[in-house]
């Protein structure tokens, strides 16, 4: 039955036309029958039976569908076609406040007709059009309208087995091959064997088979991945490839960031898993930068979510023991190091993101006929909070241009550094240079979640075109930072006013260790110890975060 009627879009008011109306029985209860109507927004499923309305009717959000499909069972003797849609709406917890997304299945039997191609005919076109509606919804973010995924994509999924719990591979037959399947993705599963397997592998794939590159994993594999591509000859096209993450490690900081930029409510463990897989199949495309890191002699590095010395580099590696209790490892780590807080003695600089608001002027766009910015972050001296002067390091007549690079690194693959000069020379003029004192921490940061419970960089975008620093005087009582990183879990530590406590907004940064032991991590992988920099390149890869 095709009739056209009309039905209320309940967030707007509006009336939204129905383009397809049938009355079909429920799956398994041919008792049970549903008038199901399809407008441009909605899939409508209301029951047909002396109930009052309200109570049996259920409207379904296209945004939150991730597949439909029609097929024929493999009893001969029923002629009927089968149609099952598949959702992920937000739903309130049973045993807990809040909301998270949950499996919504919907399973229909359509036999109008004796012929089972005319049924399965019939079944095939709801199909489509459920689809075909759930594609065509706007995704805007920061006003910013976003890319999707070609379809059929074709995805190459690496899962480390023996990430977090040792459980990745379970959860992903458990819970994301049948996301995968239901949206219709075609995958091939690649099982890591050892350390660099993955990067091995990208570095020399063909590119040209794949649609998008997903890691199962905690964060450690995604930066094998992101180092091969920019290690290949063609790094400028292979960056490029779609880039998803879904949580299996112990940390799955990436997996928490992308969770938070779709503006959802706080979720963990599977919750963010099923999250995270419906962001992926929807197949939504963001640019996200990338971070160089050069160190004093070990080749240039590429990094997607901080660099990390002192406290927080310690409690991450030194954590590892605690690994098989997954993320209460850092828990546990944290506590640790507070019993024994150590301090590093060295010298940071950076240089200054430029004023926000002439980054916003320079992305606006035009959509809808309206005027909308990339982004409504605020200006760097809004965003700064400097809690000590810098008596030696005027701000005052500053270049408007770093001097042009002559680092060491620029005949290796990947972009050159333009901001960066060698290691062992003067840093220009533009540059802020602290003294040599003592440090607790030093966290640069380039996505909003460094675990899965720590919202270190709360005004983090994927594509902001900064990085975000952050470190802590020597001084600080054990209480004092337990409490930052308390707060850290909800992203209220920059309100705490600790007076030890430094953010700011960079384009570029150099670290210059004096301590003769330490920790340097860059994406929580350990690097040679020693003097490096880093600078940004802004949105130089994809990442999938729907």
């Amino acid at each position: 039955m095709d009739e056209r009627r009309a039905e209320p879009d309940h967030n707007t008011g509006v009336t939204n036309p129905v383009s397809l109306y049938g009355e079909f029985t429920v799956t398994g209860n041919r008792k049970v029958r549903c008038a199901v109507s399809l407008t441009e927004k909605d899939l409508i499923v209301q029951r047909l039976s002396s109930t009052p309305v309200g109570r049996n009717k259920v409207v379904l959000s296209l945004k939150d569908c991730v597949g439909c499909r029609a097929y024929l069972e493999d009893d001969n003797a029923d002629p009927a076609a089968y149609l099952s849609a598949y959702f992920y709406p937000l739903k309130r917890r049973w045993m807990s406040s809040g909301v998270s997304r949950q499996r919504v299945e919907h399973c229909f039997r359509l036999a109008a007709l004796q012929d089972p191609r005319a049924n399965l005919e019939e079944a095939e076109k709801w199909a489509r059009a459920v689809r075909e509606r759930s594609a065509r919804q706007q995704y805007l973010r920061d006003g910013v309208l976003m890319s999707q995924l070609s379809r059929p994509c074709r995805m190459m999924l690496l899962v480390n087995p023996q990430s977090g719990k040792g459980q990745a591979l379970t959860l992903y037959n458990n819970h994301i091959q049948r996301m995968l399947n239901e949206a219709g993705v075609p995958h091939t599963l690649v099982i890591t064997e050892r350390q660099n397997h993955a990067r091995e592998l990208v570095r020399e794939a063909d590119l040209s088979q794949w649609d998008a590159l997903v890691i199962m994993s905690g964060d450690g594999l995604l930066f094998e991945v992101i180092n091969g591509l920019l290690e290949r000859a063609d790094w400028e096209t292979a960056i490029r490839t779609p880039l998803g993450i879904l949580p299996g490690g112990s940390g799955n900081a990436l997996a928490a960031s992308i969770h938070h930029y779709s503006r959802s409510s706080l979720v963990s463990s599977e919750e963010l898993l099923l999250s995270c897989g419906f962001l992926l199949c929807k197949g939504l495309v963001s640019r996200m930068d990338l971070v160089s890191v050069q160190l004093s002699s070990s080749p240039r590095l590429f990094s997607f979510l901080s660099l990390a010395w002192g406290f927080v580099a310690d409690v991450d590696i030194e954590s590892e023991k605690y690994r098989h209790v997954g993320a209460a490892r850092f828990t546990v780590g944290t506590l640790v190091r507070l019993a024994s807080l150590r301090v590093y003695r060295g010298r940071l600089a950076y240089l200054p993101a430029p004023d926000q608001e002439s980054l916003r002027n320079n992305v606006t766009l035009h959509c809808n006929n309206q005027t909308l910015s990339h982004s409504s972050r605020d200006s760097v001296g809004q965003n700064t909070f400097h809690n000590s002067c810098h008596s030696n390091n005027s701000l005052k007549g500053r270049r408007t241009e770093s001097t042009p690079s002559r680092s060491p690194c620029k005949a290796l693959s990947g972009p050159p550094d333009s901001l960066l000069l060698p290691l062992d020379q003067q840093l220009p003029g533009d540059w802020v240079v602290e003294q040599e004192e003592d440090f607790v921490l030093m966290l640069a940061m380039y996505q909003s979640h460094l675990a899965e419970d720590l919202l270190a960089a709360p005004g983090a975008a994927p594509d902001d075109g900064v990085i975000h620093l952050f470190y802590v005087r020597a001084g600080i009582s054990r209480a004092a930072l337990l409490k930052l990183f308390l707060a850290m879990e909800k992203g209220t530590h920059l309100g705490t006013n600790c007076q030890h406590l430094v953010y700011v907004k960079v384009r570029a940064l150099r670290l210059e260790p004096f301590s003769p032991n330490g920790i340097i991590t860059v994406d929580g992988e350990v690097v040679e110890y020693g003097p490096l920099q880093a600078e940004v390149h802004r949105g130089l890869a994809r990442l999938i975060t729907g």
